[in-house]
């Protein structure tokens, strides 16, 4: 019976697991170049990222995709059911009021936080549903609860404030609600209105642009601080270009959202863009005097709730005042 030498099949033996040899070497080969780049573009990835959150102070990435999810959320509670966006505004009236009476305390300002809260929660379903009116007196009420909240812990404390502390305590408490409840509750009575929603997007809108055109033009074109003292990353260069950005936005969504005219959009995006940059800076000038960088960290890339929507609150006061004038 005839077979192949045994010398021929040693030979072939030898050659296959050479070829199986050098394949590995060069599978080995291939995956330590793809290491190698990998590890190089990491590092080139995190040296940009060191660099704009060097010249930001935020990590880009994260804020983008946090504002992303924050968008989707607005667009889907608006444009579908307006009472999401109830409960959307809920929240964030919520942490925004809890942020800023932490941040109080900071600077030896003692507001009881649990009555804040709750009022700023309570509030918005209230004006939800009741209007103007009901919004002023859940927010007069809030402030007596919240004042009257802490007189009873001044009263119950082992070590009292003196009588210019008390009156500090209760100006802050009154300041929350001013601030964060009041000017919230702005967005859901405008909501609320027949149509009222389209001016709620718009008006956000325009702020968000505002913020992304002083944000990109800053970034790229900086080079005038506009207010050193009270936020130092902000130029006139980056105002001009958040400036162009609202207006431009005010305009098209004058035209094709509201269906009002080009001049009303100019009008419109000029006030929102003004409103936004003025809680910008106010935000700025409360950090600044509490000496604390952001109201929280509970948003990467962002700081806190509020830190957000410094330039939406008092640009929804605004927006309601367009929408009964105009809408």
């Amino acid at each position: 019976m005839s077979g192949v030498p045994k010398q021929d099949q040693s030979d072939a033996g030898a050659h296959n697991r050479s070829s199986r040899d050098e394949f590995r070497a060069q599978v080995n080969a291939r995956k330590a170049e793809l290491e190698r780049q990998f590890e190089a573009s990491k590092a080139q990835f995190d040296q940009a990222q060191e660099k704009i959150k060097a010249r930001t102070g935020r990590n880009l990435i994260l804020a983008i995709l946090i504002g992303l999810a924050f968008g989707g959320v607005l667009l889907l509670s608006l444009l579908v059911i307006k009472e999401l966006f109830m409960l959307f505004v809920i929240v964030l009236a919520g942490f925004a009021s809890y942020e800023l009476t932490q941040a109080l305390r900071k600077g030896d300002f003692l507001v009881p936080p649990i009555p804040t809260v709750a009022v700023a929660v309570l509030a918005v379903p209230l004006a939800y549903y009741g209007g103007a009116g009901a919004q002023l007196l859940a927010v007069l009420c809030g402030i007596l609860v919240v004042s009257g909240w802490r007189l009873v812990e001044q009263a119950v404390r082992a070590r009292r404030r003196t009588g210019s502390g008390l009156v500090r305590d209760l100006a802050a408490g009154a300041f929350v609600q001013g601030y964060v409840t009041f000017l919230a509750t702005f967005a859901v009575v405008l909501t609320a209105a027949d149509g009222g929603q389209w001016w709620t997007l718009a008006f956000i809108i325009i702020a968000v642009a505002a913020d992304v055109g002083a944000y990109a033009f800053g970034l790229m074109f900086g080079k005038h601080p506009m207010a050193p003292v009270i936020s130092p990353k902000k130029t006139w260069e980056g105002f001009a270009g958040g400036a162009a950005a609202s207006l431009v936005a005010g305009v098209l969504l004058s035209i094709l959202m509201l269906g009002n005219t080009w001049w009303f959009g100019l009008l419109f995006g000029a006030a929102i863009f003004l409103t936004a940059t003025l809680g910008d800076l106010t935000e700025s000038l409360i950090k600044r005097d509490l000496g604390i960088k952001d109201m929280s960290s509970w948003l990467p890339g962002h700081g806190g709730f509020l830190d957000r929507l410094d330039s939406i609150l008092p640009s929804a006061a605004v927006a309601f005042v367009a929408f009964r004038l105009f809408g």
